[in-house]
């Protein structure tokens, strides 16, 4: 099987009915379609780099090559792990997390997006929590960090609900203007001092060394 050799496959990360996985193939035909139904509203902006703004096929193809891309491209210092968000087997989106020179910095960041239908229920909260689990309880991570466009107030809210703190501004052209996006940082410590719900995770022993952490 082909998670013999791509231990990945097997991970799962759970809480309740809320499933976080690296997709197989017929888990991203599932998240393709989300993605080609939508995830943002007209005349708001998602991410600096502006897929969300391709035409329905273009994005729903962005998500399956994302994952393709950075599945090739994995190292144990230097990875991207791509997770499917799925509530009782449905799709509703994807959860990122990114370690680059992880086992020096021992820092992770994030990166999220839900279906247009299953926003405003909680879900990226969950979602979030299950990664940061992930990182600090499993991986041992010291640090984690993301950004949101300062005039999107809805991920700054899940971030500061979970206990990041701003660190800095930086401002970025996008379809040729000026944005500005709020930088957060979460340490362990202040992770560590949250209320969160437990994180069931299984499979995890045999992708350790692919995190660039000893098993």
């Amino acid at each position: 099987m082909l998670a013999d050799y791509w231990p990945l496959l097997g991970l799962r990360l759970r809480v309740g009915p809320v499933e976080l996985r690296p997709p197989s193939d017929t888990d991203l035909s599932a998240l393709a379609a989300v993605a080609f139904e939508g995830m943002q509203k007209p005349g708001t902006r998602t991410f600096l780099t502006p897929w969300t703004d391709l035409p329905p096929m273009d994005r729903a193809r962005h998500v399956v090559q994302g994952v393709w891309s950075d599945r090739g491209e994995w190292t144990p210092s230097d990875w991207s792990l791509h997770l499917g968000v799925f509530v009782d087997g449905v799709a509703v989106g994807m959860q990122g997390l990114l370690g680059t020179s992880f086992g020096q910095l021992r820092e992770v960041r994030t990166w999220s997006w839900l279906g247009l239908a299953h926003q405003g229920r909680g879900l990226g909260t969950v979602a979030r929590q299950a990664a940061l689990h992930l990182a600090f309880s499993e991986l041992s991570a010291q640090s984690a960090t993301t950004a949101s466009f300062v005039d999107n107030p809805a991920p700054l809210r899940v971030s500061r609900k979970l206990g990041y703190e701003d660190d800095g501004l930086t401002r970025d052209l996008l379809h040729g203007e000026v944005v500005v996006s709020q930088r957060l940082r979460l340490s362990r410590e202040r992770w560590a001092a949250q209320p969160r719900p437990p994180v069931s995770v299984t499979g995890l022993a045999p992708c350790l060394p692919l995190f660039g952490v000893p098993a």
